[in-house]
This record gives structure tokens, C-alpha cells and sequence, in this order.
């Protein structure tokens, strides 16, 4: 169950940064609204976040929810902000991801 949670977790960085990214692209009243919810993703993430670690090792769930923040974070950039799919960013992506998968294959 709290893979499931650390994972949510990692779902919810992917979506502060994308209200970063959503922010840093509008003004006025429209970039405050993006900015409020980041503090809002930002705020469940981490919650989700203590909430994983309480029966999951510190360091794996650390790495694990900062790799589906990374992973997320570049497939949006790459999908909704249409920054290049390099054949190089494509390859790490996919290397960061086997690691994801191993961390959780040798914690348990």
C-alpha cells in the first residue's frame, strides 16, 4: 500500500512542476492561480511523501519519488511544453527508470 502512496506521491512533483511551467508561461491573476497550486501539489506530494517513508526505507523512497518527479516532469516537458525528445534524454529517461524499477525490486 505505501508504494502505491510513494507513487501518488511522485505523481503529485510531476504536477507542481507543471504548475511551475504553466506559471512561468501566463501573467497577471492567471499566474497566481498556477502558483497556488503548486503550494498545493507541493503540500500533498510531501505529505504523501512522510506518509510513504513510515514503513518504507528513507533512501529508497527518497530516490523513488524524486525519479517519478524527474520521469514525469521530462515526459510533460517533452508532451505538453514541446521541448526536444533527443535520442540522448530518451535513453537516460529510460535509464532512470530500470533504476526505479530495481530500488523497488531489491527493497521489497
Amino acid at each position: 500500500m505505501n508504494w502505491i502512496v510513494l507513487v501518488i506521491a511522485g505523481l503529485f512533483e510531476t504536477a507542481f512542476a507543471f504548475c511551475l511551467g504553466k506559471a512561468k508561461e501566463t501573467t497577471g491573476t492567471e499566474m497566481y492561480w498556477w502558483y497556488a497550486g503548486f503550494v498545493v501539489t507541493l503540500a500533498i506530494s510531501m505529505a504523501l511523501l512522510v506518509k510513504a517513508v513510515q514503513s518504507l526505507p528513507v533512501g529508497t523512497a527518497y530516490a523513488v519519488w524524486t525519479g517519478i518527479g524527474a520521469v514525469g516532469t521530462v515526459l510533460m516537458g517533452i508532451f505538453v511544453f514541446k521541448e526536444p525528445a533527443t535520442f540522448l534524454r530518451l535513453f537516460f529517461i529510460f535509464t532512470l527508470i530500470a533504476s526505479i524499477i530495481g530500488l523497488k525490486v531489491v527493497s521489497g
